[in-house]
């Protein structure tokens, strides 16, 4: 897939811009604040319906403007779909496919795929363990639009029960919010094991060739015994656990258990790769997840963007190359730079200068 054109108006920095888009290699040039990773956004935004460097919408909205619009044309086996979406701040956004307005914005997810590295991929391996379930269920989005549906319903049915908890409401009250919880979150936790089940062998292939010699490993980490990819078993350990924690549930106002408290266990040999791993094994580790899901989805039949937003300047001249690799495989790819020295020499593709809100092509 790849996009041939895009369009944004009032998006961050952005009043008006219309992007003409060639296949392969897109390089957008500019110092940092110029609007660069904007564009990116935008697409990233199209993948899936959420920004990759903020939690809420609002700042994605030009400041006096009610609304920012997305605009792309995707191209995909010879079939071009004009995909529009409209963010709003204190409403529902707005989606339309080839000018039709579609019930829910979710019904676009799919039609754009995009895995993107960047510098912030650092927190997969350092940060908090919301950092790595983020990761996890944005791939699970990609691979099945269908999740996107689960992972929102088992939020709700969390944020009802905590505050039903926090009002130390009785145990009746709680049971039609535990037999959701139940539900969405079993099945939730069983697609997160499948898949990484799946991406394991992706991983460790990927960060092997990044010449590291600890071998890589990733599992997923719960505090419920023996969960699996089956979602029937998982609803009566799920069950099970919730029963045994129901006092301490209370005492605290808040759910204990669940995929919101699992974590992504990183390996390097025989130790956890968080507070362990150097700072280059830190980022082989994040290159290697991406990487994985980039070969994943394409082994799929699938043909994801790949996006590379100002990663070059913190990489060594191996990590570099393989990333350029990565590049030449995809059937479009979208880089940034702060300063185009940063660029590998072998690295092709159509330049653009970004400064001040405009983009001029090289």
């Amino acid at each position: 897939m790849h996009i041939t054109h895009l369009s944004l108006q009032d998006f961050r920095s952005y009043k008006v811009l219309e992007l003409p888009l060639e296949t392969k290699q897109s390089i957008f040039i500019g110092e940092n604040g110029e609007g660069k990773t904007n564009i990116i956004e935008a697409i990233m935004y199209l993948s899936l319906l959420s920004s990759h460097r903020v939690s809420q919408d609002v700042p994605l909205i030009k400041l006096g403007a009610e609304q920012a619009y997305i605009r792309a044309k995707v191209l995909q086996d010879e079939r071009t779909q004009l995909i529009e979406l409209e963010i709003n701040s204190n409403k529902a956004n707005r989606a339309k496919v080839n000018q039709n307005p579609v019930r829910s914005q979710k019904e676009i997810l799919g039609i754009t795929q995009a895995i993107a590295f960047s510098p912030e991929d650092l927190d997969l391996v350092r940060g908090d363990p919301n950092e790595r379930r983020a990761f996890i269920d944005q791939l699970l989005i990609q691979r099945n639009p269908r999740m996107s549906g689960v992972i929102t319903d088992y939020e709700r049915a969390l944020k009802q029960r905590n505050a039903l908890l926090k009002s130390r409401a009785s145990f009746q009250t709680l049971e039609p919010w535990d037999e959701h919880l139940i539900k969405f979150g079993s099945e939730l936790i069983a697609s997160r094991i499948e898949l990484i089940e799946v991406l394991q062998p992706y991983f460790i292939n990927a960060y092997k060739n990044l010449a590291e010699k600890k071998p890589a490993g990733i599992n997923y980490k719960s505090n419920i015994d023996k969960l699996s990819n089956n979602r029937e078993l998982n609803q009566v350990l799920l069950k099970t656990k919730l029963t045994e924690v129901r006092e301490q549930e209370r005492d605290r106002g808040i759910t204990l258990v669940g995929p919101h408290r699992d974590d992504v266990l990183l390996s390097l040999g025989d130790h956890q790769v968080k507070g362990y791993a150097s700072h280059g094994e830190s980022w082989s580790i994040a290159l290697a997840l991406r990487l994985a899901s980039f070969q994943l989805l394409k082994e799929e039949g699938n043909r994801p963007i790949l996006i590379l937003d100002d990663v070059f300047s913190e990489l060594d001249e191996a990590r570099r190359e393989k990333l350029v690799q990565l590049a030449e495989e995809a059937e479009q790819t979208f880089i940034t730079v702060a300063v185009e020295s940063d660029l590998p020499k072998s690295l092709n593709g159509v330049r653009y200068l970004v400064k001040s809100g405009t983009v001029k092509k090289l």
